[in-house]
């Protein structure tokens, strides 16, 4: 299977929850992107309590995860697309019609 995952918060607890579905889903034999948009793109700043974010993501890559930001969303926060490359929506678009699945978190 295909998924997506679209991630449109910074908020700490679903950010980590939304990238441990993304890396089970690669452990179980799926495919998976991971597109931020929002403030989801500010998820290499994310940190909070007891929900790491970043050793998280790191293995969630490290697994071969994709990960996408949203090209306007990075500007309108006047960041660049750190670990992951700038995308569009036509980006998006394309992942969600090319996915067997789409999950919306934030």
């Amino acid at each position: 299977m295909k998924l997506a995952i679209i991630l449109n918060t910074k908020d700490p607890e679903t950010a980590w929850n939304a990238l441990r579905l993304g890396t089970k889903a690669i452990e179980t034999g799926n495919s998976t992107s991971l597109f931020l948009m929002g403030s989801g793109v500010e998820i290499e700043s994310i940190s909070g309590g007891p929900f790491d974010v970043a050793g998280t993501l790191k293995s969630y890559l490290a697994k071969g995860g994709e990960l996408l930001a949203c090209g306007t969303c990075l500007k309108v926060r006047q960041q660049e697309g750190g670990v992951c490359p700038v995308s569009t929506m036509a980006q998006l678009m394309e992942l969600i019609t090319s996915c067997d699945k789409v999950v919306s978190l934030g």
